[in-house]
């Protein structure tokens, strides 16, 4: 028996998003990803987020860790600019992009979202014409695969100002929540608990990237004397395949060192000052908690690190020590007396919390699902 027509509109079903990141290799790839998978996911509880990567980047650990799915593709190393390198390439890109191509289809991507590297380009050309594209790139330099997926793309975001990119979106780096919302004074007392540093003590926090930095270990542990006599703590994150060894000093705060920092919100808590890389991922966190920081660029590349941390060192809010610049004398002569001056740091905290982009996580969510055809309206 038919049902009477009362007259009633029905509102369509609103399908659920599948958005692809591709972001892997380095954390300051893959974490910019996954802060904008779990915004993608607060705006959009049924929403599908599946990342691509490689088996040998370190997204096979971190991806998973988060709770999302990784479809592995093959890698396609990639030089900075157009070179020969590039064109003894073709197989291993059109090999990439065939088994991304696959990986798309079957999960039904709605929209393809690059953050820059060797798993970006097989993506983009991969996307090309099917399925909408939006990049970000975080540095004011950017890759090469960047420059060929802008070209592709339906939505364009940058870190920073300036960006190369045509019609590049200024949205700044998505971070993750527990950064962005972090409270450094209310979490100190339980931080410094938790790695078991002086609960009192000025601390300073150093590490060198997910992997470590030789000059800043060998510079930081050759100055741990230096750290005990002024009554300095240190928390110390050396990278897995390094080793750093200290002597304790009866009396003197601890220095301790990890391998990694799987808590980077509680190590943020628990330093009043940092030393470390300025990669542009570090120093958007730098900024957004409001950590002052003595920054030392990794010296290769093409010098990004470098302008990565200009506007911090501009605002007043850090120090820029070069890479070869970094000894134990360094550290006695610029870092110590900087983190016992409470009202000198209490001035760069201040500066450092109006650099950063706190809302970047869900500007670039809203920009990804709008593209991808699910936007407010949708």
């Amino acid at each position: 028996m038919s049902q009477p027509d009362t007259g009633a509109q029905k509102t369509p079903a609103r399908t659920a998003p599948t958005v692809v990141v591709a972001g892997g290799g380095t954390a300051g790839h893959i974490e910019p990803a996954l802060a904008l998978a779990d915004a993608v996911t607060r705006l959009r509880p049924d929403a599908t987020v599946v990342a691509l990567g490689t088996e040998r980047g370190l997204e096979t650990t971190l991806v998973p860790d988060r709770g999302y799915p990784l479809e592995l593709i093959p890698p396609v190393p990639m030089p900075r600019k157009p070179t020969a390198e590039l064109l003894r390439l073709p197989l291993k890109v059109r090999d990439a992009v065939r088994r991304t191509r696959e990986v798309l289809d079957r999960v039904g991507a709605d929209v393809v979202v690059g953050f820059g590297g060797y798993v970006a380009l097989p993506a983009y050309l991969a996307a090309r014409g099917r399925t909408p594209i939006v990049v970000h790139e975080a540095n004011k330099h950017p890759g090469l695969a960047n420059k060929i997926g802008a070209r592709l793309a339906a939505k364009v975001a940058a870190a920073v100002p300036g960006t190369p990119l045509p019609g590049a979106e200024v949205v700044g780096i998505p971070l993750r929540h527990s950064i962005t919302s972090l409270d450094r004074a209310a979490l100190r007392a339980e931080a410094r608990a938790h790695f078991g540093l002086d609960p009192d003590a000025p601390t300073v926090l150093a590490f060198g990237g997910s992997q470590g930095a030789r000059s800043i270990n060998e510079a930081v542990s050759g100055a741990a004397q230096t750290f005990a006599e002024a009554g300095v703590g240190v928390l110390h994150a050396h990278g897995p395949k390094n080793s750093v060894a200290v002597r304790e000093f009866a009396g003197a705060p601890p220095y301790v060192p990890v391998p990694y920092l799987e808590r980077m919100d509680l190590a943020y808590a628990a330093a009043d000052l940092v030393l470390c890389r300025s990669g542009a991922m570090t120093v958007a966190e730098v900024s957004a908690v409001g950590l002052p920081a003595v920054f030392v660029p990794l010296p290769h590349g093409n010098g990004e690190q470098a302008l990565n941390a200009e506007p911090a060192v501009h605002a007043g809010a850090g120090l820029l020590i070069a890479d070869d610049a970094l000894t134990p004398e360094a550290i006695a002569e610029q870092v110590v007396p900087l983190v016992t001056d409470a009202e000198r740091l209490a001035k760069m905290s201040a500066a450092a919390v109006g650099l950063g982009h706190g809302a970047a996580d869900e500007t670039l969510a809203r920009m990804v699902l709008e593209a991808g055809g699910h936007g407010d309206d949708s």
